[in-house]
């Protein structure tokens, strides 16, 4: 079987949609791309920069531009931030224009992967479990709405993942 032209990985904070979405775009000959990214290359500040400037609010914005942008572009594997699904419009065009996976990971896994690397602004006023734990209670059922494949990622490596994923394609 051909895999599909795009793959869109979505699911929450340090589910390893990043890593695993290189990985797989290396097996599968695809350009890699990731939302945050974009967002950071194109305003030329980071994302924690935006949230203090702009909030959330005006972060979903850019998201969404960058999102609608990059999902119309043929042959990539996009790792999407886990609060893209939040927007109706995100879900509507990620669903659409191509294959939608869901990197499934328990709070548990998350708050052990957030504790290192990039900074995580929503995680800066609160506890975050209880933050993870309510993002998760909203989200779920909205990364569960528009998935294609959900993947497991707790406690496993990002090839072993990459490679599940490459199978049931």
């Amino acid at each position: 079987m051909r895999p599909p032209q795009n793959l869109f990985l979505i699911g929450p904070m340090g589910a390893g949609k990043s890593a695993v979405g290189r990985q797989l775009a290396r097996m599968l000959h695809l350009n890699f791309m990731d939302s945050d990214d974009e967002i950071e290359s194109r305003t030329g500040v980071d994302i924690p920069f935006i949230f203090e400037k702009e909030g959330e609010e005006g972060f979903r914005k850019r998201e969404a531009k960058v999102i609608d942008d990059l999902s119309k572009i043929e042959g990539i594997v996009l790792a999407t931030g886990g609060g893209a699904v939040v927007d109706p419009q995100n879900r509507s065009h990620l669903g659409a224009r191509g294959c939608v996976i869901y990197l499934h990971t328990t709070v548990d896994q998350q708050l052990a992967r957030t504790q290192r690397g990039r900074s995580r602004p929503l995680l800066e006023n609160g506890d975050p479990r209880q933050i993870l734990e309510d993002l998760m209670s909203v989200r779920d059922p909205m990364y569960r709405e528009i998935a294609d494949l959900i993947v497991e990622t707790d406690g496993r490596k990002v090839r072993a993942v990459a490679d599940e994923i490459f199978e049931r394609l």
